[in-house]
């Protein structure tokens, strides 16, 4: 079996580097595919399965015939998935910071006026609600 510095190469090897994920961190199995093939899919472990483990990403991938076309492909799919799921955490705190932001504000003038004249205008109809007089 070729090692992964054999499989991946230099572009895809700097994803990996830049996510800080080594291939230790990977376990990697070669299965059975499933679906139409007949013969060939039945006998063959050409189907490559990745998971990394500190995260619980998985990537199977049985695109082509070749497990070795395969294989490639899938630990692409996985980068891109890690990639994906480290660019989602950023966005969700980068929306959790400008959340804040915007809530602790301050008012504008004319914002402040708006909100002043509303309390007042609900204010004079509260006032004429109350106990019916009786005569």
């Amino acid at each position: 079996m070729a090692e992964f510095s054999d499989i991946v190469d230099g572009p895809l090897r700097a994803r990996f580097a830049s996510l800080r994920v080594r291939p230790e961190e990977v376990e990697e199995r070669f299965v059975r595919g499933a679906g139409a093939g007949g013969q060939k899919i039945n006998k063959t472990s050409s189907t490559v399965w990745l998971q990394h483990r500190p995260t619980g990403v998985e990537v199977r991938c049985q695109r082509e015939r070749s497990q070795t076309v395969n294989r490639l492909l899938a630990w692409a799919e996985l980068a891109a998935k890690l990639e994906w799921r480290r660019q989602e955490m950023a966005n969700q705190s980068q929306a959790a910071r400008e959340l804040v932001r915007r809530q602790k504000r301050q008012k504008s003038r004319g914002q402040k006026a708006r909100m002043m004249e509303g309390k007042k205008h609900r204010a004079k109809i509260k006032s004429k609600r109350g106990r019916a007089h009786a005569e």
